[in-house]
């Protein structure tokens, strides 16, 4: 039995005739049922769109009417189990919507059936799961998902986990202060301007809310951190042994707050001050709190940010250790207040570390000047300058000539007197001063600058100048730290000198002086062990002595 019915007009979309042709299955199905008077044990019903099976097999989208109501009424006859697929081929409905040619009318499956019928009775159809809805977001008969959420309030407790959202307590209790206004702005009784429902109010808030937002953080904080000390408190119990707050003597105020408790209760002190707000030091309150009062006092120590702290009445426990950690790790104090890095020193130069007489290696530099009186004249005293050429040795023995001028000529003849006295050196390190860069042309040593060869006279010799790098002083520490203590032992001699007539003689004789005073000071530290009493002194490896040679006391005032 067959039946087909025309689209009706004006068309349609394909799906929605598809889903006609099911309900007129399940109807033709109903009737047929009807008039049999044998029982029948299954029905299974075939439709090559799987929207439509799409559809009647829906548990979780909805529909618009007219699909639902066609829906419905498939499902009122049938359940979805029955319903399988068949493809466009095999259905013997589908000749019903084409042309067949009289011919081929009587092999037709629209006269004799679908060729899987004449199977075996264990035949089942293909159908291993539910059929889904085919794309059921560009569907247009099948209704949008809608999402609703649901909000809880919680009266109690606002939740402290939401203050690690916030980098500076200023923002956050200005935060709490316009939740707060905008909480009050729902109730007309608690208006105070014209601020109606969620917005965002530009106007300050007054010290008055932000005392109370203040307390709302803090009230928060305690009730997370110390809820079973509050249990306790409040019901009259005695606090756990291993709290905290034992030694603290706790209560909880009118307000619900924790605070610091003690025996000065009735004294005429100001509450805050008396029974500070206990927050918990390993909070991210405790350190915003820290944070906001180390600013307060613009970055000083531990001792000033705790009394801030502890002067706007805040108990923070263990706050010692929490000021301190934060302190360390800000940024600010660190610049201001941070160590010097100290920079790796480098590998010292060979001729520091070879076994060579004194003065072989030797570091050359110029201080001064000092005012020398040269001569008497009829209208008083004519007065010159004098300064002083250091040689130092690698050993720390060190060498002071008497320089008239800076001029090139004055350095070759303090040169000459050295090598005459100390004999020949290698290497001579220095500066790069106008004066030694003369003193090496007109001398004809060879340098580290010049590549020319050496003469003769001073090859024999085999000394050789080497210029330090441009404003590189760090390079000639070593004489650099012989002239710092030269100068310290000559300001004393001058300061016990007395007079301010001071002559090129006596002049020369303080340098003699403070070199042999510098050249007797111990290179190693001096030991208490009695069987070492020898001190190694410059003097000791310059004349093979042992013991200090005193320098004999002047006869009379040196002039």
């Amino acid at each position: 039995m067959g039946k087909t019915k025309l689209a009706p007009n004006p068309e349609i979309s394909i799906p929605r005739l598809e889903l006609c042709a099911a309900v007129l299955a399940v109807e033709l199905a109903d009737m047929v049922l009807s008039e049999l008077d044998m029982q029948i044990d299954s029905t299974l019903f075939f439709t090559d769109s799987k929207v439509v099976l799409g559809y009647i097999s829906n548990e979780q989208r909805r529909f618009y009417v007219y699909v639902s109501n066609r829906v419905r009424r498939i499902r009122q006859s049938s359940q979805p189990k029955q319903w399988s697929y068949v493809s466009t081929n095999r259905n013997p409905a589908d000749s019903r919507t084409r042309s067949i040619p009289a011919t081929q009318l009587s092999t037709a499956a629209w006269l004799n059936g679908p060729s899987f019928q004449f199977r075996k009775p264990t035949f089942k159809p293909h159908n291993p799961e539910p059929y889904n809805l085919v794309d059921p977001d560009s569907d247009a008969d099948v209704r949008p998902v809608v999402t609703a959420f649901t909000s809880h309030c919680s009266p109690s407790s606002l939740g402290s986990h939401r203050f690690t959202r916030f980098s500076t307590w200023k923002t956050l209790t200005r935060t709490i202060a316009r939740l707060i206004h905008i909480s009050q702005s729902w109730h007309r009784d608690n208006r105070t301007n014209d601020c109606v429902g969620w917005h965002y109010c530009k106007t300050p808030r007054s010290a008055e809310a932000l005392s109370q937002s203040t307390k709302i953080i803090i009230r928060s904080v305690q009730r997370d951190a110390y809820a079973v000390e509050i249990s306790c408190l409040s019901e009259h119990r005695e606090l756990p042994k291993s709290s905290a707050l034992r030694k603290l003597d706790p209560f909880v105020d009118n307000q619900g707050l924790l605070r610091v408790g003690g025996r000065t209760r009735r004294a005429s002190i100001h509450h805050n001050d008396m029974h500070p707000l206990i927050v918990p030091g390993k909070h991210h309150v405790a350190t915003l709190l820290i944070e906001h009062h180390h600013r307060l006092v613009y970055h000083q120590g531990r001792h000033f940010t705790e009394g801030a702290i502890r002067s706007a009445g805040f108990w923070i426990v263990g706050g010692k250790k929490s000021i301190s950690r934060i302190i360390y790790y800000c940024v600010i104090c660190r610049k201001l207040r941070g160590p010097v890095q100290i920079q790796k020193m480098a590998d010292l130069p060979e001729d520091r570390l070879s076994f060579e007489p004194p003065f072989t290696n030797v570091g050359l530099d110029v201080f001064g000047p000092w005012p020398i009186t040269s001569r008497r004249t009829r209208g008083g005293l004519a007065h010159s300058k004098r300064w002083a050429a250091i040689f130092t040795c690698m050993t720390r023995a060190i060498h002071i000539e008497v320089l008239e001028s800076l001029d090139t000529s004055a350095l070759i003849n303090a040169l000459r007197r050295f090598f005459a006295i100390r004999g020949p050196a290698k290497i001579i390190r220095s500066d790069h001063g106008s004066n030694f860069v003369g003193a090496r042309k007109e001398l004809n040593i060879n340098s580290n600058l010049n590549t020319r060869a050496v003469t003769q006279h001073l090859a024999d010799q085999g000394c050789t100048w080497l210029f330090n790098p441009p404003h590189a002083p760090h390079m000639g520490r070593v004489w650099e730290r012989m002239i710092g203590i030269t100068k310290k032992i000559l300001n004393s001699m001058l300061l016990q000198h007395g007079s301010t007539i001071l002559t090129h003689e006596v002049f020369t004789t303080f340098m003699a002086e403070v070199t042999a005073i510098v050249n007797n000071r111990p290179l190693v530290p001096v030991y208490s062990d009695p069987e070492d009493p020898v001190l190694l002194t410059p003097t000791t490896l310059l004349t093979q002595k042992m013991g200090s040679i005193p320098t004999p006391p002047p006869l009379g005032p040196l002039t």
